[in-house]
């Protein structure tokens, strides 16, 4: 869903068996790295159930001269002592872990406000700050905890956020959809590296729904049974949902689109997904075994720009088709 003249920044990640391809919307699936920890590294750990960062100065060597730290451009966390018990949790939910969603008062889950200041932001972390980068250097908000900035909503809460994607499951077994961001924990590419911080299951005839925070670039995947296959990287092998809301950068566009490049990339089973705004438009589709594709990534597309659906600023109603034939 990368779009021409670069309206839109979409979520990326690098390929753990993608060739090394850096142009267009391949430059979101590059060579597969070893993510060795370097001296001026940024380092993310959870201590007392929040999120502390510092600068790595250890080289693994005996230091022969005092060491010098390099500042490195990751998004800065900040740790809000005033974050709700919920927000303070840990930000990885699975579908046996999930808290018990709150009820609202929608009468369609895909309604909006007239003023953009009235969605909640209540069950977010705290945002974390942007580096304001270009492409895939981009970084935009990860949520403070990690993660707290995307959550799973009841349908009778779902209008009362900005940015809200229903997924609709098969109709023949259970599934799971894994979520994450495009900055992993380590502020480096690696959200797909088995980061997921949102995986739920969704049975046959379900829905769900789930709530971004704004300036939130990631993906989701969706795979039958129990758990999202992975290569031989351990990154995230199935269809994508590759999504940016409200990116920071870009005047508070959005897009989205559907990707099948990390699992034929892997020689894996491509899923079908379908996602299309609310109303049935701005359609990005593959079907299972990618039977049919229409304004969506296969292996072929990975460095074309202008695929896949967009939005001015302002809210986003996204439906997903999961298991789509």
């Amino acid at each position: 869903m990368q779009l021409k003249n670069s309206l839109v920044l979409l979520t990326a990640m690098t390929a753990g068996s993608a060739v090394g391809r850096m142009h267009g919307h391949e430059r979101r699936h590059a060579h597969h790295q070893e993510h060795k920890r370097n001296v001026g590294d940024m380092v993310y750990a959870k201590i007392d159930g929040k999120i502390q960062s510092w600068v790595n100065e250890y080289s693994g060597q005996a230091a022969t001269s005092a060491a010098t730290t390099t500042a490195v451009s990751v998004p800065t966390v900040v740790v809000s002592s005033s974050a709700s018990a919920a927000v303070s949790a840990s930000a990885t939910a699975t579908a046996s872990s999930s808290p018990t969603l709150s009820t609202g008062s929608c009468k369609n889950w895909h309604d909006t406000k007239e003023n953009e200041s009235d969605y909640l932001v209540d069950i977010f972390g705290s945002r974390t700050q942007s580096n304001m980068k270009e492409y895939i250097d981009y970084a935009g908000n990860v949520g403070s905890p990690y993660g707290s900035n995307i959550r799973e909503v009841s349908e009778s809460k779902a209008c009362e956020y900005k940015h809200v994607v229903r997924i609709d499951g098969s109709e023949k077994e259970p599934w799971t959809v894994g979520f994450w961001n495009k900055m992993g924990p380590d502020g480096k590419l690696t959200g797909w590296y088995g980061n997921a911080v949102l995986t739920l299951q969704i049975h046959p005839g379900e829905s769900k729904y789930v709530a971004f925070d704004d300036d939130t670039q990631g993906a989701w995947g969706i795979a039958k049974g129990n758990e999202l296959p992975k290569d031989q990287y351990g990154g995230y092998a199935c269809t994508w949902g590759e999504f940016d809301f409200s990116n920071t950068h870009n005047k508070g566009w959005s897009g989205w689109d559907v990707s099948a490049i990390q699992a034929q990339k892997a020689n894996m089973e491509v899923q079908g997904m379908k996602i299309c705004d609310h109303t049935g438009s701005k359609c990005s589709t593959i079907s299972n075994f990618a039977k049919f594709m229409e304004n969506a990534y296969s292996a072929l597309e990975a460095g074309l720009d202008g695929i896949g659906g967009n939005s001015v600023a302002g809210p986003v109603r996204l439906q997903v088709t999961i298991d789509f034939d």
